[in-house]
């Protein structure tokens, strides 16, 4: 049976709140980077490219921890608090690719061209750059749930949406984790000239460092 008038409507006004929100959300994203790199990036560029990883990795967390939250609050169908913990996860991802943007734009103006086919940095950024394109297909996932959760179409029966987008932000979250490990390594290492672009970055008392001294031992 072909979808009705009102259901051919309905999609048809979804959709358009989705592209006009995920164009929104993209946008804020864009202009917070913008905004650190032009009135923060050369303080940030001369050794707080390390406090902006920490920093990313932190509201990344943050966002597992209220999607996990957001799974909680819909089985026992908390709806308002189910919808908070949504937006919650919405307001880390998007502060998430905004100072995450930022850090690898200022990582690629510090590269060392010597070291771009040897070194290490050029591997650490490729990494990251791929999880961030992964991210960003996650937050339009994360916008789609939320809009979806603000016209109540999950309850405590259905809600199979909210856990794959959970999942697939908490498997983004170990794998970024392994990327910091691997970028605190590469810029830990004394006397490394493979890894010029991390050591200043990471010479603060930030996560990055903590991770660094753990791997060494």
């Amino acid at each position: 049976m072909p979808p009705s008038f009102d259901d051919r409507h309905d999609r048809s006004a979804f959709a358009l709140r989705f592209i006009f929100a995920a164009a929104g959300v993209l946008g804020i994203a864009g202009g917070l980077a913008a905004a650190l790199i032009r009135f923060a990036g050369p303080r940030l560029a001369a050794g707080g490219i390390g406090v902006l990883f920490a920093a990313s990795t932190l509201l990344l967390l943050s966002g597992s921890v209220a999607l996990h939250r957001a799974v909680h609050h819909v089985r026992r169908e908390q709806q308002f608090r189910f919808r908070r913990a949504l937006l919650a996860a919405l307001a880390a991802g998007v502060l998430f690719v905004g100072v995450q943007s930022c850090a690898l734009a200022l990582l690629v103006r510090r590269s060392n061209p010597e070291n771009v086919v040897t070194g290490a940095a050029p591997f650490v950024f490729t990494a990251a750059a791929l999880h961030g394109l992964h991210f960003a297909l996650a937050l339009l996932f994360l916008v789609f749930v939320t809009l979806k959760a603000c016209m109540h179409r999950y309850d405590h029966e259905y809600y199979w949406g909210v856990v794959c987008c959970a999942w697939f932000w908490h498997a983004l979250g170990a794998i970024w984790l392994a990327i910091l490990v691997v970028l605190a390594i590469s810029g830990g290492l004394a006397g490394d000239e493979a890894a010029p672009v991390l050591s200043s970055g990471l010479s603060s008392g930030s996560l990055p460092t903590k991770l660094s001294a753990v791997a060494r031992t």
